[in-house]
C-alpha cells in the first residue's frame, strides 16, 4: 500500500505520522494506534491523518508495507554473493538477514511478528520481500527451473515470517529458537522443490 503524497508538505505530514504511529507502537501498543492519538502526539489535526489514512488499518498497512521494504532493500542493496552452491548456507542467509532485520526493529516485531488481528499483510509487500530473496538465492545458487518459481519464493518468505510470528508469540520476542526453526523450515521446503523439479 503506497500513499500517495505529492507536494513536499504533504510529505512531511505522512512521514509525521507514521513516525508518531511508531512511537505510540513502542510506548503503548499496536491498539494505542488511534488518529486521536496521533493527532495528540503529532500536533497535526485529525483531518491531516485521515486526508492520507482514512482508518486505522490502512496506516498500520502502511507501517508493515514500510517493513517489509526495509528489509527488501537490505537484500537488494547489502548482499553480495557469498561464494558457496550449498544449498542449505543461502538459505541460512536469507534467514539470518532477515532475524537481523526484526531483531534491530522492535516495531516490525511488534506489527508483523506479534500482531495477531489485522491488517494483514499486503500481498505486494510480501511479492517485493520474495523477489528480492529470489535474485539474492538466484544469484548465488543455480537452482532448477521450477513451476511458479515466484510462487516458491513468496511461500518461502512467508513460511520464514510465520516461523518468526510463532517463536515471537510464544517466547514473547524474536530469540535463536526462532532462527533456527526458520531455517529448518525453509531449507525443507526450498529442496522439496529442487527434488520435484530435477
Amino acid at each position: 500500500m503506497e500513499i500517495v503524497a505529492k507536494q513536499e508538505r504533504s510529505k512531511k505530514r505522512v512521514k509525521l505520522v507514521l513516525q508518531t504511529a511508531e512511537t505510540i507502537l513502542l510506548q503503548d501498543g499496536l491498539d494505542a494506534i488511534t488518529v486521536a492519538n496521533i493527532a495528540k502526539y503529532s500536533g497535526l489535526k485529525r483531518t491531516s491523518t485521515y486526508k492520507f489514512f482514512p482508518t486505522t488499518d490502512s496506516l498500520k498497512a502502511m507501517m508493515i508495507s514500510g517493513y517489509l521494504k526495509d528489509c527488501e532493500d537490505i537484500f537488494r542493496s547489502e548482499l553480495e554473493s557469498i561464494e558457496t552452491k550449498q544449498v542449505s548456507v543461502i538459505v541460512l542467509k536469507v534467514v539470518e538477514v532477515m532475524y537481523d532485520f526484526f531483531i534491530s526493529s522492535e516495531a516490525a516485531q511488534l506489527i508483523i511478528l506479534k500482531n495477531t488481528v489485522s491488517p494483514p499483510m499486503s500481498s505486494e509487500s510480501i511479492h517485493g520481500l520474495a523477489s528480492s530473496i529470489e535474485d539474492f538465492i538466484d544469484k548465488n545458487i543455480d537452482l532448477p527451473d521450477m513451476f511458479n518459481k515466484s510462487g516458491v519464493y513468496r511461500v518461502l518468505t512467508q513460511l520464514i515470517l510465520s516461523v518468526f510470528s510463532l517463536n515471537a508469540k510464544e517466547s514473547g520476542e524474536l530469540n535463536e529458537v526462532g532462527r533456527i526453526e526458520a531455517h529448518r523450515a525453509g531449507l525443507s521446503y526450498l529442496l522439496n522443490w529442487v527434488n520435484q523439479s530435477s
